[in-house]
């Protein structure tokens, strides 16, 4: 009897033996499971990233809790000039005082543009999202609205940016300043402004000017002569900081605290994401570089 049962296990310790082999051949037990990512804290209210091929999630705080944007506004500013029908980017617009008592009266961030010069609309663009200027928000609302007056020409300008948020699918959000400084309804969320940057990246325009450093434009004077402008410098400290990155935004202000819209590509795949009411410039680009290697992690 006991010698039976020898036999048995000797049976078994054979076929779990040969078991182990086939396994190990196949590469089954050859590596350990990976790690779970750890998902990050963030200094910032409310935060969001998605995978830009698909628009699956990756991270979520907050996201569709609704904040003022500051600047990231100019997003929708820049998205909605470059989808302007025969759009024209060489087309000249005379910068006229109005724009410059604005910049001043609200101690609003600027591209220093001239009164009298002539500026091209993608010189205008360049100066909208580097240095973040409102006064060259302003000149394209005035250019690209509909009215006999430069109130309704504004007035037209937001309600296409209202529009445009809405074909987009931005529940969340409103637009009430064609550069973020709002009237008490100008708001967004993370989710829907990583979906507005995320369509907004799909033109070339776009992602060419988001992703440049420093910009130097040339303008025309009242008198016909070539202004070279002092170099305007790119706002997101991201392009220099983190490998990859491609764009998007900075954003801030004392409603709105400190913004990112950001975005970078890594071995094929982009992960685009955005930051709303963050403690300090320093720490909005050490959240969003958090975030950015987490959504890699999660997309490895």
């Amino acid at each position: 009897m006991i010698k039976g049962i020898k036999g048995i296990r000797r049976r078994r310790a054979a076929a779990v033996a040969v078991t182990a082999g086939a396994v190990l051949a196949t590469g089954a037990f050859a590596a350990a499971p990976a790690q779970a990512v750890t998902t990050p804290t963030i200094m910032g209210k409310t935060g969001y990233v998605m995978n830009n091929a698909n628009g699956a999630t990756l991270y979520n705080k907050g996201m569709d809790t609704k904040l003022s944007t500051g600047s990231t506004t100019k997003i929708m500013t820049a998205r909605v000039v470059l989808a302007q029908s025969s759009l024209n980017l060489d087309a000249k617009v005379t910068i006229q005082k109005a724009y410059s008592d604005y910049i001043v009266a609200k101690g609003a961030s600027s591209a220093h543009l001239i009164v009298g010069d002539k500026v091209t609309v993608r010189q205008l663009l360049y100066g909208l999202m580097l240095p973040s200027g409102c006064d060259a928000a302003y000149a394209l609302a005035d250019k690209y609205g509909v009215g006999s007056t430069r109130a309704l020409r504004v007035k037209s300008f937001l309600a296409k940016m209202n529009s445009t948020a809405k074909s987009l699918g931005m529940t969340n959000s409103h637009f009430d300043s064609f550069d973020g400084i709002g009237n008490g309804g100008n708001y967004s969320t993370a989710k829907d402004l990583t979906k507005l940057a995320s369509n907004a990246m799909k033109n070339a325009n776009f992602r060419a000017i988001v992703k440049t450093k420093s910009y130097t434009a040339k303008t025309i004077t009242k008198t016909g002569s070539t202004r070279t402008m002092a170099a305007w410098t790119n706002t997101n400290t991201l392009l220099s900081s983190y490998s990859g990155a491609i764009g998007v935004k900075t954003g801030s202000g004392a409603e709105a605290k400190y913004c990112l819209v950001f975005a970078a590509t890594r071995g094929g795949k982009t992960v685009i994401g955005t930051i709303l009411a963050d403690t300090n410039a320093t720490q909005r680009a050490t959240d969003a570089t958090k975030l950015l290697n987490y959504g890699f992690a999660r997309l490895a």
